[in-house]
């Protein structure tokens, strides 16, 4: 088998560390499956058992790799990993989207995308300069959400509109015309959910593309964190989707 590299955007493939967000990956994408890591120290616990037996079922080869894990994850504690091979994911043009927009920060890409699958926004667009969303750091921040969305990255958010122009959207910006909770209700679907940077936000632009929205907060903060952000408003669109769900009518 050939070496594997550190982890890199040019790699045709990429690392999924830890035992629950990789058994998230055998579930979604198992034919992107390519290697099994372990830890020595791992084998014999529960959940690496059963992703040892997963693996198999399937035909993925284990090996014993705890340097390369230790060297992805930069933990002392990460017992098994999966390499996979990337794909390309095309967006629904039917479904709800989330457009995040030159997000920088790993942990809060990863965080942000696991916010939007328990909400039921499972299409993703990422607007460059961004993060990777095949980094495994993004990966293990979304705790496996990763696989079960559908994530596509642009160049830039007018490639985006090129590609999905009807839609109706929604910036959110600290200086929106409308609070959320006035907008959300009256949501025309499907429609998109675009937040950006952390440290900037959304150019001023925006305010004349949709419907911009602001999230009402308390005067002691200046902001709420992105993956918050993504969390409320998310939450707000969807609410009563997430009400159906709850009493057991909605399709999850």
């Amino acid at each position: 088998m050939p070496k594997l590299e550190p982890y890199s955007r040019k790699l045709s493939y990429s690392y999924q560390l830890g035992v629950f967000p990789a058994l998230m990956l055998l579930e979604a994408r198992p034919e992107c499956a390519a290697r099994l890591l372990l830890d020595p120290r791992g084998l014999g616990n529960e959940g690496v058992e059963k992703l040892r037996q997963r693996c198999a079922a399937l035909g993925v080869r284990e090996e014993i790799a705890e340097r390369v894990l230790r060297r992805e994850s930069k933990k002392d504690n990460c017992f098994a990993g999966l390499v996979f091979n990337k794909y390309d994911c095309p967006l629904d043009p039917a479904a709800n989207h989330a457009v995040l927009c030159q997000i920088s920060d790993n942990g809060n890409a990863g965080t942000a995308l696991r916010s939007l699958l328990g909400f039921g926004i499972r299409d993703v667009a990422l607007v460059r300069p961004c993060v990777d969303a095949f980094d495994p750091h993004v990966l293990r921040a979304s705790m496996g959400a990763f696989f079960k969305l559908r994530v596509k990255t642009y160049d830039s958010f007018d490639d985006y509109r090129a590609e999905f122009p009807e839609r109706m959207l929604y910036p959110f910006m600290l200086d929106g015309a409308k609070p959320l909770n006035e907008v959300a209700p009256r949501a025309e679907a499907p429609f998109s959910l675009v937040f950006g940077n952390e440290a900037s936000g959304l150019p001023a632009r925006f305010s004349q593309l949709g419907q911009s929205v602001f999230i009402p907060q308390s005067p002691e903060i200046d902001s709420f964190n992105l993956a918050v952000a993504v969390s409320v408003g998310a939450y707000a669109f969807t609410q009563e989707k997430m009400g159906n769900w709850e009493l057991g009518i909605g399709n999850k």
